[in-house]
């Protein structure tokens, strides 16, 4: 018998020089997986690739329009990665939008995401959308481990089943 994961399938499509489409059917309903995005308790155990390091310090979020949110990854080298950003939109539990700054890199400019969440008889279909400031940027958040986070978030909410 197949695992779970093989029958949620993370698809990232790159459309034009600057915007990257990631969807994703999660196993559980809109109002669980939009809590794993913005509940503290529940995002630092899937947001950060496994590969890279272990979240859960350093995570803060003010979840709200105009509220500021900060991710510090530990890395397994002992080195730290911050991201941070705003807040533009929260509507519970259908979407989010959001900056997204790599603190490291702060010239690199802000990500804009938009994330999404259909109910689709008691699964959800992810939709986050991100659009760059450069291609370079673009092409670094291929590389990122997202596809891992978001087995790490589907094996989260069948857990909390």
């Amino acid at each position: 018998m197949p695992d779970a994961r093989s029958k949620n399938r993370t698809v990232s499509e790159v459309r034009g020089d600057l915007e990257l489409v990631i969807t994703r059917t999660i196993d559980g309903p809109p109002r669980i997986v939009f809590d794993a995005w913005t509940r503290l308790d529940l995002l630092v155990r899937w947001w950060a690739p496994s590969r890279a390091g272990v979240p859960g310090e350093g995570f803060a979020l003010d979840l709200r329009p105009g509220g500021k949110w900060r991710s510090v990854l530990k890395l397994h080298t002992g080195d730290e990665l911050a991201f941070s950003g705003t807040y533009l939109e929260v509507v519970p539990p259908s979407r989010l939008v959001y900056t997204s700054v790599f603190e490291p890199r702060p010239e690199a400019g802000e990500v804009m995401c938009t994330v999404t969440f259909e109910d689709r008889d008691a699964k959800t279909l992810v939709t986050l959308r991100e659009v760059f400031p450069s291609r370079a940027a673009l092409e670094a958040a291929l590389r990122s481990g997202m596809d891992e986070s978001l087995d790490q978030l589907d094996d989260l909410i069948a857990s909390l089943g």
